[in-house]
């Protein structure tokens, strides 16, 4: 059965409402790869695929679970999460328990049971490391039989064997975050970014310490120049218009704060003020973005340089900068952190007199040594990473901490900071404790008790179940070259970087905001539907050739249920229903013989399927 390659916009949408009759296009549930194979009748891909698809229709959810799935079921259920509250001797995992479970006592509602340790190893796979585990991994964790072998694992995904792709995963999370997805834009070089990022994850440098290189950088943004250093690419692309774009995304990355609005007017909902943002804006005065063309049109790299600053009034002593307000009068503004602390307000970089007297200020260092010495430093890091791990931070968005938006669990919050600093604020064991952690090992089974509890309709978070959410573009990249043991042949480093970047750009849409903000297509919309059909990477994915992963699958000795459980394993971490595996009987019969399409049809609709697009 060759399949059409060809999709009509109202076959798409005639697919889309069909599965949303059951749950959202990307909604995750169990009969997600029933309701794929009835996609392939109602998209009309072949009479096969009709014929396996009343099949699929006529199975109720009754049916007999395999074996496995039984067992996983019978574990979930025997580990009730309010006996299960383990925190593996560390005392932050049982601040963060006890914290979390004073607000389920609260709203009166009891958490969902424990995550299979399937669930849980894909889960945890995919947030440290970016990629689900490879079928070997899986059976290691499932097969051992100590007592903490969460923590074990845990302790091996931030160690040693791992720490390339800790790095990798971690590289790209930063790279969007500091300087988008765009491609296009020649201020930043992504090489000299990741490069910085990736030495800086593999060697796992305190947050501090990466805050204070990021905001304080100068040098070359590009690789093989003079005074390279990657961590000015952060800046480099966001100093013109006398570094707006420099002062909004230092506050909100770093300090969790939205001070973007301000750059006009009082903020209208918070305590924010005009003036705020053009002292903070004041600490950049002194950086420069140079364009360097080495004898071509093109630029070829940026050097961030710090040169005394004069001020717009020409003094230098006190070297000012004025802004105007809504109403036309002028004000002028220094360099005052918002905390009010202010610094000298000299546009001189730090130099000695002949008599040895030191004078002026170095003011992005100045900067820096005042946000990693500010609370909401400490806060808005354990909020971001919260919300990586969780799904949602304490706050909605991660990066505002205002006044004007109080966190789901304040103390919490609070207390994770004070601990993230007395551990001198190591990102691996935040990691650590929150993987570990109670909500983070939930079922995203919601119950009776806690299906009210559901942020994406407005509710405060009280993580009273793991909150389902779409893999990232980049961990389905990683995944689907994971699941297929593609990632066996390709090789690393910046080259696979630039592949996956050329993948990632189809979905990318820039905003045109003040901010530079962009997002990606990659939410269930009609653009991802198409890629996921029809891409190439799909389609290599699916391949039957020669050596590939299927052609191993089909050609081994296994019998054809053990051909199934195979793929089931490698792409969802579990082994298939009793139900899914007569159903995918069914299509070999119908395939007369023919294992390898059979299995085709299998893996592609299995890998099209929500429950492995969906991290749960």
């Amino acid at each position: 059965m060759e399949k059409n390659t060809g999709m009509s916009f109202s076959k798409i949408k005639w697919s889309m409402n069909n599965m949303a009759a059951k749950k959202s296009l990307y909604g995750y549930e169990k009969k997600s790869f029933k309701y794929m194979l009835m996609l392939l009748a109602g998209i009309g891909m072949s009479s096969l695929g009709n014929r396996i698809a009343t099949a699929a229709a006529e199975e109720t959810e009754e049916q007999s679970e395999a074996p496995q799935e039984k067992a996983d079921s019978k574990q979930s259920k025997k580990k009730s999460a309010s006996k299960e509250a383990m925190h593996f001797g560390l005392p932050q995992v049982k601040f963060i328990n006890e914290q979390v479970a004073a607000g389920w006592k609260d709203a009166k509602i009891e958490p969902s049971a424990v995550a299979t340790d399937g669930e849980w190893c894909r889960r945890v796979y995919l947030d440290v490391v970016g990629r689900i585990p490879s079928v070997v991994e899986l059976e290691s964790f499932d097969r051992s039989s100590t007592t903490n072998k969460r923590l074990d694992l845990v302790n091996q995904l931030l160690g040693d064997d791992f720490v390339d792709e800790y790095a990798r995963n971690w590289t790209g999370v930063w790279t969007t975050t500091l300087i988008g997805r765009d491609l296009e834009n020649k201020m930043v070089n992504r090489e000299g970014m990741r490069q910085y990022l990736r030495r800086a994850f593999s060697k796992n440098i305190s947050y501090e310490q990466f805050v204070i290189d990021l905001v304080t950088a100068s040098g070359s943004s590009a690789p093989g120049t003079e005074n390279f250093n990657g961590a000015v690419n952060f800046l480099s692309g966001k100093m013109e218009e006398n570094g707006a774009q420099a002062t909004a995304k230092t506050a909100q990355v770093f300090l969790g704060l939205q001070v973007q609005c301000t750059q006009c007017h009082n903020h209208p909902f918070n305590k924010g003020k005009q003036n705020q943002f053009w002292e903070f804006n004041a600490f950049f005065r002194q950086s420069k973005a140079l364009r360097k063309f080495e004898g071509t049109r093109d630029i070829q790299s940026i050097e961030l340089v710090d040169e005394d600053f004069a001020g717009e009034g020409g003094n230098v002593q006190e070297a000012e900068l004025f802004y105007e307000l809504r109403n036309g009068l002028t004000k002028v503004a220094y360099p005052v952190f918002i905390d009010g602390t202010e610094i000298s307000k000299s546009g001189y970089l730090p130099a000695k007199m002949d008599d040895g007297t030191p004078y002026g200020a170095h003011r992005r260092q100045e900067l820096a040594t005042m946000i990693v010495a500010s609370p909401f430093m400490p806060k808005a890091i354990v909020n971001r990473m919260w919300g990586h791990f969780l799904g949602y931070g304490f706050t909605k968005p991660i990066d505002d901490l205002g006044e004007h938006n109080a966190p789901s669990h304040p103390e919490l919050l609070d207390g994770l900071a004070e601990r993230f600093r007395e551990q001198s604020f190591d990102i691996k064991e935040l990691t650590k404790w929150i993987v570990l952690s109670q909500p983070y090992s939930l079922s995203s089974k919601a119950t009776q008790s806690n299906k009210g509890d559901d942020p994406s309709m407005g509710e405060k978070p009280k993580f009273s179940h793991f909150y389902l959410r779409q893999m990232k573009a980049e961990e389905l990249y990683e995944s689907l070259l994971v699941a297929t043991e593609a990632d066996e042949l390709r090789g690393g480093g910046e080259a696979a970087a630039k592949k996956k970047d050329e993948w990632l750009n189809q979905f990318v849409i820039a905003f045109g905001t003040d901010e530079g903000d962009d997002s990606t297509t990659f939410n269930g919309s009609i653009p991802q539907v198409l890629m996921m059909f029809n891409g190439d990477l799909i389609k290599s994915a699916t391949s039957t050739g020669k050596g590939g992963f299927l052609d191993k699958i089909a050609s081994s000795s296994m019998k054809n249920p053990e051909k199934i459980n195979a793929l089931y394993r490698a792409a969802l971490a579990r082994v298939p229903s009793a139900g899914e595996v007569k159903m995918a009987n069914s299509l070999i019969i119908a395939r007369k013989g023919d294992a390898v399409g059979a299995l085709q049809d299998v893996w592609w609709a299995v890998l099209n399927s929500n429950e492995f697009i969906i991290n749960h």
